[in-house]
């Protein structure tokens, strides 16, 4: 079971709307790439972003949304009046494919920028934006089981203090199968809807935050 983060309606509108953002944010108006990231990624904006919210995924533009995203967070700067985007830079590109990754893998930009800052992904500009964005989704994935070296289900139920027996006993899941996901020996992806949904409940947590 593979859980996207909203519907591919606006997968192309909101890469199209993040690409831009990032690109009016770092290249008109100054701002350093990583700081700017890591304000978004911690903005309300990020979150109705992450989960499909027309109004922003479809119904804004890219600098309008890096307006409210700077409003919101009390910086105090002096914007640029709006661009009209011929060319697609690097940043561009950097924003528009982690939206696709963050659509694809329904994680939240905190949690992807934090491993794989927004700098990061714009050297890897060169060698894949003209590969098939699969080939980026791949790299990413490599680079967030470098830096999250436990699996999402191992951190939720440490965060709770459940040993994987009481998380068995709690959520009706065999603890040899949450071994075999918290081992990678198993892919949680691929499971049974009705399995993450056990293991949600029992630890509180949306399904698709078990995902890796």
């Amino acid at each position: 079971m593979e859980i996207r983060a909203y519907s591919d309606l606006y997968i192309e509108s909101a890469q199209n709307i993040i690409g831009h953002m990032f690109d009016f944010a770092i290249n008109e108006n100054g701002m350093d790439a990583d700081m700017f990231a890591s304000v978004f990624s911690l903005s309300v904006y990020a979150r109705e972003l992450e989960r499909g919210n027309p109004t922003f995924a479809a119904g804004k533009t890219g600098p309008e949304i890096m307006r409210l995203v700077i409003e919101e967070s009390g910086l105090s700067m002096k914007i640029k009046p709006d661009v009209m985007y011929i060319d697609r830079s690097p940043e561009y590109w950097a924003g528009w494919s982690l939206a696709y990754f963050q659509w694809y893998t329904n994680q939240t930009y905190h949690h992807i920028l934090k491993a794989v800052p927004f700098s990061k992904i714009v050297k890897m500009y060169p060698a894949y934006h003209e590969m098939d964005i699969m080939k980026f989704v791949e790299a990413m994935k490599e680079f967030l089981a470098a830096y999250y070296p436990h699996t999402a289900l191992k951190r939720y139920r440490e965060l709770l203090g459940f040993s994987q027996r009481e998380l068995s006993e709690k959520s009706g899941v065999p603890i040899r199968q949450i071994q075999l996901f918290e081992q990678r020996e198993r892919d949680i992806n691929k499971t049974q809807a009705i399995t993450l949904l056990m293991l949600s409940k029992a630890l509180g947590c949306p399904m698709e935050r078990l995902m890796d």
